[in-house]
Order: C-alpha cells, then sequence, then structure tokens
C-alpha cells in the first residue's frame, strides 16, 4: 500500500469547548486552548517545512557522483541564496539539521493506516538526532512525549546519560525522581515554545527580549549599554540579546559591542547568581564562536565580560582566550571598565529599580 501524507495535532477549540458555572476558569481554559492549538499548528508547519527541506537536500544529493562533496556544495550553495532570500533560519548548520532531521525520521509523516502521530517541537527533534544510539534516541523520544518533557528537559537528560543510567540502576524510581526534581524549574514555562527564537525567525518576527530577560535585567542591562557608550572609550552599541546557537543548544548574548579603538568585539553576559566556572566557560564558548564568523581581518580577538548582579559575591570575570593574555594586561585594560565602575554602576541600577518598583506598588493601579 502505497504511504500517504498525513494530518498531525489538528483540533477544534469550538468543539472541545464546555461552559461550567465558574466564568473564570472558563475564560482562562478558552485562552488556553486556543494557545495550544495556535502553538500546534505552527510547531506542525515548522516541522513539516524542516522535514520537506531534507528531503529535498537528500533527493538533489543522490543526483551527484561524490554525494557528500555534491551534498555539502549543495549545502553551501542554499545556505547563501535562502539566507539573501528570507533572512535568518537558514545557515548551513540549520540546513544539515533539516538533511539530518530527513534521514533519521523517513517516515515520520508517513503511515499506512493514515493515523495521526504525537509531534514533539522542533527543537525537541534538533536534541534527538544528536544521539547516534538509535535504541537511546526512541526512548528519549517516547518519555519526552509520555512525559511532555520541556526542550531543556529533554536535552540535560541527553546530557546526563539519563538512558543508560536508567538501564543500569536498579532503583529506577530514585533515579527518575532525582531528573524531575533537577528539572523541575525547566517544567513550568508555559511561554517556552513561543520564546523560542527559532519559532520568531519561521512566522518572520524578531526575536522578543522581553521573553528572555526579567525586569531586572532589563534595567540593569539598558543602564549598562548607555554607560559604556558614554565611558568615551571606543565602545560602539552592535546587538542585545544576540541569538546564537550550536548543534544542542540556543543562547543568548547579553550584550555586544564593537570598540574601534582596540579593534575587537566585546561581549557581555549578565548572571543573577554567583559566577561559575561553567559562565565563564560558557562565554569562552561565546568568544571562540566570534572569533570563527565575526571577526575580521585586522581585528584583535573577541573579550568577554561576565557580569553578576548579586554583588555580595564576584562582580566580574573577564575572559580571554589563552594566548592572549599579554594583549588583555598591556591594552585591554585601558579601555574596559574597573571592577569598582562595574560594582558601582550595577548597585546605582539596582537600587532605582527598587525604588521604582515600590512607587508603583504605593501608587497602585
Amino acid at each position: 500500500m502505497e504511504n500517504k501524507m498525513i494530518k498531525v495535532g489538528q483540533s477544534n477549540i469550538m468543539d472541545n469547548y464546555v461552559e461550567t458555572g465558574d466564568i473564570l476558569s472558563d475564560m482562562c481554559g478558552i485562552i488556553d486552548a486556543a494557545q495550544r492549538t495556535a502553538y500546534q499548528a505552527v510547531n506542525t508547519a515548522l516541522v513539516q517545512r524542516n522535514w520537506l527541506l531534507g528531503h529535498r537536500i537528500a533527493s538533489e544529493e543522490m543526483h551527484g557522483e561524490d554525494r557528500a562533496e555534491y551534498g555539502a556544495k549543495i549545502i553551501k550553495k542554499l545556505a547563501k541564496e535562502l539566507s539573501a532570500e528570507y533572512g535568518k533560519g537558514f545557515t548551513k548548520s540549520n540546513l544539515y539539521s533539516f538533511y539530518t532531521f530527513y534521514r533519521t525520521y523517513p517516515e515520520i509523516f508517513q503511515t499506512a493506516s493514515g493515523k495521526s502521530e504525537k509531534l514533539l517541537s522542533w527543537s525537541h527533534y534538533v536534541a534527538l538526532i544528536q544521539v547516534k544510539d538509535e535504541k537511546a534516541r526512541v526512548w528519549y523520544e517516547k518519555e519526552a512525549v509520555r512525559q511532555a518533557w520541556s526542550v531543556r528537559t529533554l536535552q540535560r537528560n541527553i546530557s546526563s546519560q539519563y538512558y543508560y543510567r536508567m538501564l543500569k540502576t536498579q532503583h529506577e524510581e530514585l533515579v527518575e525522581k532525582e531528573m524531575q526534581d533537577l528539572t523541575a524549574e525547566y517544567q513550568n514555562d508555559k511561554l517556552e515554545f513561543i520564546k523560542n527564537p527559532v519559532v520568531a525567525e519561521f512566522l518572520g518576527l524578531a526575536s522578543n527580549t522581553d521573553f528572555t530577560e526579567s525586569d531586572l535585567e532589563k534595567s540593569i542591562l539598558t543602564n549598562l549599554q548607555k554607560f559604556l557608550m558614554e565611558l568615551g572609550k571606543g565602545y560602539a552599541f552592535v546587538a542585545r540579546q544576540q541569538h546564537i546557537h550550536t548543534e544542542k543548544q540556543e543562547y543568548f548574548i547579553d550584550l555586544v559591542f564593537y570598540n574601534y579603538i582596540l579593534k575587537c568585539f566585546v561581549l557581555i553576559d549578565l548572571k543573577t547568581k554567583k559566577i561559575t566556572h561553567q559562565d565563564v566557560g560558557q562565554m569562552d564558548m561565546y568568544i571562540r564562536m566570534y572569533d570563527e564568523l565575526k571577526r575580521s581581518e585586522g581585528d584583535n580577538p573577541t573579550i568577554g565580560i561576565v557580569l553578576c548582579s548579586d554583588t555580595d559575591e564576584d562582580i566580574a570575570r573577564y575572559s580571554i582566550l589563552h594566548g592572549n593574555e599579554q594583549l588583555f594586561a598591556s591594552k585591554y585594560k585601558l579601555y574596559l571598565p574597573t571592577e569598582e565602575e562595574l560594582r558601582a554602576e550595577i548597585e546605582t541600577q539596582k537600587a532605582m529599580f527598587y525604588l521604582q518598583q515600590q512607587e508603583k506598588e504605593n501608587g497602585g493601579d
């Protein structure tokens, strides 16, 4: 029997509406149901689009004599042309993801019976296609559907080898309980899907920084941006909450500047908790990516600053890749704000923010 394309994830909020005696409960139910239906429709279209793009790349690749080399040339050419036509979302890395998705799930939309399948989000599939062990990948996929794992929960479980730990343990309930405790905060974000910059790119919308910053963070970052621009030491603003992504995860760099005196990019990341080695390691990754993707001939190496708004702890860590320490000591320090200046600026902005909040609360609505 020839396989047929199936329709996935359709629902009708009109048919499912049931009125109760509680008007607030009914209103919340209508709003939540409409949001879920909209998210499902957008997600289905996004996943189908990416599968079809991967399918088309794979079918074109078959025409080449050296399939791997021919496929690489196709993707490089397509990335340039599609990015010029549609903007973000069609980098070589993304196109390879579409291709890999199709190769990994060649029949995800096709069944002999026409029975609907439960779709995860595209970001879930991006995480799943990194799992080379087919048994592990199938297990993660089923558990993600069964337990409604968020993308961050799925990614954490893959990274922590959750499947293999469950195979080895004689106390599955304890391992599962630990996992649930460690991922609880990831499971409570009702807006995770629409926060996803991939969804914003798909819909042709700019990423909304309101989703990725708290009110306090927004206040501090806005004023840090002004503070650096007013230092008079060569800072030119480049981007706020700049979205970058690796094969496994989405990241946002809080502030990006270019210093035209130092001739280098300066990246700033604000943390609301004590700075950890992982935070500095993440900044090192940002620096490497910027040096590879953005740095031009004649530019000096990128520098990163990790800030902490909990100023009872470390206030700042300057991140410079190994081999550039002498440049940092001799030249960079002259044009960077001191730790004392950063501490004073953050403390000032925190005090102003809390005063404004207190005035709002006292004034009422």
